[in-house]
């Protein structure tokens, strides 16, 4: 699947750096126009050179015959000071290039970062520091591990609205569209590049327009090639509840979404061009997620996102509102806003961190690395070892070595532990230490911070059972919906265990129970993978 995109965007790439002019007629100063061109001509065959020939823009031969009058002066020899004593420092009666004025340095500004638990600290960036930028500059002023899913959050609390910043995007061009009240958020989004790995997940067949055209033979990498390449005209189609401007009604319209903009039918499920009209345009807007739809502007779901206009700040009535049925179908709208509107730009900021770290791994110390397919179980229990091929036998074995691994640790414990703390009072607060623990959270309050953090496989936290004041619940996230699970305490020759499948697998604290079941599934739907996180900055 990578290839594909590879080649797709190698090929825009090198569109965009063999041309010399810029839309609006401009020069594109980031390399010269002669090495693009001569580099095009190599490329070219002979018989291509002769019909090479394209219309000019006369604007833009216009603006480069300006800059070449202005510039031309660099190739000319030095110019005698007719105002010697006026000279630089060196004394030279010569101009210089270092006499004339240099460009300006960019501008420095506070921002201000706020985390989860309400702290916040004030960076100073430039002015063309991105969002990926200032993450991880937080990351390293926070002590965070970088493994690129942290984001920065555009958060309007008074509009009840919040979105996640594109990688690519300017913090300050950002900060000068937010109102008053609004505020950045330094949180974890593990599902932002989500759909690159798994789009079958995120693009239903019943609301793409390719799928029911071809009866879904359409492969998952040309279906995102479609929303890459800026040549096709994607299209996602279904109903919506649409909120009225101005009012406090919603009506329930068919809606399609394409590259020129969001659209609704007047007429039942019909496209045709005189009966769609514009709701929304995708040039100059983002997208966003309703914190409490239900709540603040009457949704009659808990699946809204609105469409706001940048330079709409503190009022509500030009929002445009939209509610979906389910949380996959409100993941579908989104992202495929954000590929409409950004095309190759956003596998480009997928693929730079993992370039980075494939450039970093050339530089590192050479490790062993073993797959998961290579190991075996094994008996050791005769004088020679087997190889455990039946995998019931080899699952028993598992759970026979994980009992006496946790019979000698408790012993150890007992005989030679430096600890003040019992090990039966140790196992029931080692927990506390560790990041996935969240404490005394609702229900509401878990998957709130999972979807906040990101509707992914295996995203989960651990938290205090309500209803149980001795137990505790691993809340988990699986196919885009949250799942609970109550792990319950139990007892087993006068010591305490924790256990999450009725007393089969036993653990003797919390962090042994999540260990396991990072490596192993058993009676979850998947294992444990990402964690929710809070950092304090």
């Amino acid at each position: 699947m990578n290839s594909s995109f590879e080649s797709l965007y190698s090929t825009c790439s090198m569109q965009s750096e063999t041309a010399p002019l810029l839309q609006n007629g401009q020069h594109n100063r980031g390399q010269l126009p002669t090495s693009g061109t001569s580099a095009l001509q190599q490329q070219l065959s002979p018989k291509q050179k002769v019909q090479r020939s394209q219309p000019v823009h006369i604007l833009a031969v216009r603006r480069l015959q300006e800059e070449d009058q202005q510039f031309r002066t660099s190739s000319l020899p030095a110019i005698p000071n007719p105002f010697p004593e006026l000279c630089s420092l060196t004394n030279s009666p010569v101009l210089t290039t270092s006499s004339l004025p240099q460009n300006q340095p960019a501008s420095k500004q506070d921002v201000k970062v706020f985390s989860e638990d309400g702290t916040s600290k004030v960076v100073e960036i430039l002015a063309d520091m991105t969002a990926r930028d200032l993450c991880q500059l937080l990351v390293y002023k926070s002590h965070c591990v970088d493994d690129n899913s942290w984001t920065l959050v555009e958060h309007h609390l008074h509009l009840g609205l919040e979105r996640c910043l594109e990688d690519h995007e300017l913090v300050v061009q950002v900060e000068s569209t937010m109102g008053g009240e609004s505020k950045f958020l330094f949180r974890k989004n593990y599902a932002k590049y989500e759909f690159f790995k798994n789009p079958v997940n995120f693009f239903p067949e019943q609301m793409v327009t390719w799928c029911q055209q071809s009866n879904g033979s359409i492969p998952p990498t040309q279906l995102l090639q479609n929303f890459l390449n800026s040549s096709s005209c994607p299209e996602i189609q279904g109903f919506l509840h649409v909120k009225e401007l101005g009012r406090k009604s919603w009506k329930k319209l068919y809606v399609c979404l394409r590259r020129s903009g969001l659209y609704c039918s007047t007429k039942g499920t019909s496209k045709e061009p005189r009966h769609l009209q514009l709701l929304a345009d995708l040039e100059d807007s983002n997208i966003f997620s309703l914190i409490a739809g239900k709540k603040q502007y009457n949704a009659p779901t808990d699946y809204g996102f609105c469409i706001k206009l940048n330079k709409v700040r503190n009022e509500t009535k030009d929002l445009r509102l939209l509610c979906a049925e389910d949380e996959q179908n409100r993941t579908c709208w989104m992202t495929a806003f954000r590929l409409l509107k950004y095309g190759m730009l956003l596998y480009q900021n997928y693929r730079i961190p993992q370039q980075r770290k494939a450039w970093l791994s050339h530089f590192s110390a050479p490790v062993r690395s073993v797959s998961e397919n290579s190991l075996v179980a094994m008996d050791f229990s005769g004088q020679t070892g087997r190889v455990i091929e039946n995998p019931a036998e080899a699952q028993s074995a598992a759970l026979e070595e994980g009992h006496a691994w946790r019979k000698r640790s408790t012993r150890m414990n007992v005989l030679g532990s430096q600890s003040p703390l019992h090990p039966s009072t140790l196992s029931t607060v080692i927990h506390r230490t560790q990041n996935w623990f969240h404490g005394r959270i609702s229900r509401e309050e878990s998957h709130r911070i999972i979807k906040q953090q990101g509707l992914v496989d295996g995203l989960f936290l651990l938290r205090d059972s309500q209803s149980n004041p001795k137990a505790f619940v691993l809340t988990l996230c699986h196919h885009q919906k949250i799942k609970n699970f109550q792990i319950l305490p139990c007892e087993d020759e006068g010591q305490m265990f924790f256990s999450l499948d009725d007393g089969n697998t036993k653990f003797t604290d919390l962090i042994q129970l999540v260990e396991f079941y990072q490596l192993n599934k058993g009676v979850l739907p998947c294992k444990l993978k990402h964690h929710c996180i809070r950092v304090a900055l």
